[in-house]
């Protein structure tokens, strides 16, 4: 009897223990909690242990990637160099004032930045300043002259009544005499009242301006500035002289466009231990630039390069700091390829090893796929 008993009272207490244990749920198949770890999408783009990236065609479409199948060819050899915009000397011009004195604005004002004006159209009035002292002897000067002058119209008067007995060179000594002194009156009165007209030297717009109603300029002081950004030029400097005599071609790029220059010549003299060149171009884009912008020229020279001729987008850095490009060598491999290559025009490289004719290269999203890890 005792025995049962005991067997009851290990039964009541592996109940109570089952009861206060905690109940693990689990769920059905294919659903969790969050709590297992991500299952690890085969599909999307990864790079690959040998160091390619697997892109698959929906990420290619979403990332913009474009590739273009590569030639082998000569191109010229390029180098690069500093340069600025300047006007067209023909096209082109400074105002300056020619004495010392007090702007004036004209009829219409004083023109502003960006407007257009007219060959010989005036812009403003310089009006005369002088020194206390100078405008004094100025005006004792005017004084003595008119007393010259009426002394010599009554002399005049005198000898003309008198002409019968009067030599005729006498009278017409007199009348020399007094219009000498009625022109030099009338100089000297100019002097102290005539103002000066700045006006444009060519037809344009004005690039720059540096007047202010009632300011006062020293004399050739520059006030506006005239260009037409229709004829604007490039001016770039060469350190290497032998550069000038091998220019085959230029171009200069404007954000993403290539813009072809034409060369104009170079100078015979140096300027700051560099030789300047000239170059002309498309209206229509130089128009877009500022005078005295920086711009970069690259200068095709008359040695030739064989390459395969790529984007610069192309050109990508490797961890190793290495120049690289991505080649598809299937529908969804890219494989990165070292390169060396020389500048065409800034827009394009020639590469001259790490590609062969036939390559896929990509020119759009190059950027991307370098970023997939």
């Amino acid at each position: 009897m005792k025995r049962l008993t005991s067997l009851h009272s290990v039964t009541a207490l592996l109940m109570a223990a089952a009861l206060c244990a905690p109940l693990v749920a689990r769920a059905g198949e294919g659903h969790d909690h969050g709590d297992a770890p991500p299952v690890a999408d085969g599909n999307g783009p990864k790079r690959q242990p040998d160091g390619s990236v697997f892109l698959p065609k929906p990420a290619q479409r979403q990332l913009g990637v474009r590739t273009l199948v590569t030639a082998e060819g000569q191109h010229p050899k390029a180098f690069e160099l500093a340069g600025t915009v300047v006007m067209d000397p023909n096209a082109g011009g400074k105002v300056q004032a020619a004495l010392a004195g007090r702007l004036e604005a004209g009829t219409k004002g004083l023109p502003g930045v960006g407007q257009a004006v007219r060959k010989g159209e005036v812009l403003a009035y310089v009006v005369p300043t002088a020194g206390a002292i100078e405008r004094s002897n100025q005006l004792a000067q005017q004084a003595e002259l008119r007393a010259g002058r009426d002394l010599a119209a009554r002399r005049v008067v005198r000898l003309k009544d008198l002409s019968d007995t009067v030599p005729r060179k006498e009278i017409e000594a007199a009348e020399s005499e007094l219009q000498s002194f009625t022109q030099r009156l009338g100089a000297v009165g100019a002097g102290l009242s005539t103002r000066e007209a700045l006006v444009a030297p060519v037809s344009g717009v004005i690039a720059s301006a540096n007047a202010v109603a009632g300011q006062v300029v020293d004399a050739r002081e520059l006030v506006f500035e005239v260009v037409d950004p229709a004829r604007l030029r490039v001016e770039a400097l060469a350190y290497d002289t032998a550069q000038a005599h091998s220019v085959a071609g230029a171009a200069l790029v404007v954000g993403a466009q290539r813009v072809p220059l034409r060369f104009l010549g170079a100078a015979r003299s140096l300027r700051d231990q560099a030789l300047p060149l000239q170059f002309a171009g498309d209206s229509a884009v130089l128009g877009t630039l500022a005078l005295g912008q920086p711009v970069r020229v690259f200068v095709q020279s008359t040695e030739q390069a064989a390459g395969v001729q790529v984007p610069v987008a192309s050109l990508l850095r490797n961890p190793a700091n290495q120049t690289i490009v991505w080649v598809k060598e299937s529908p969804e491999r890219f494989v990165p390829r070292v390169v060396t290559y020389v500048p065409l025009d800034g827009a394009s490289v020639a590469v001259t090893s790490g590609l062969k004719a036939g390559d896929r290269v990509a020119t759009q999203g190059a950027t991307l796929i370098n970023q997939v890890r």
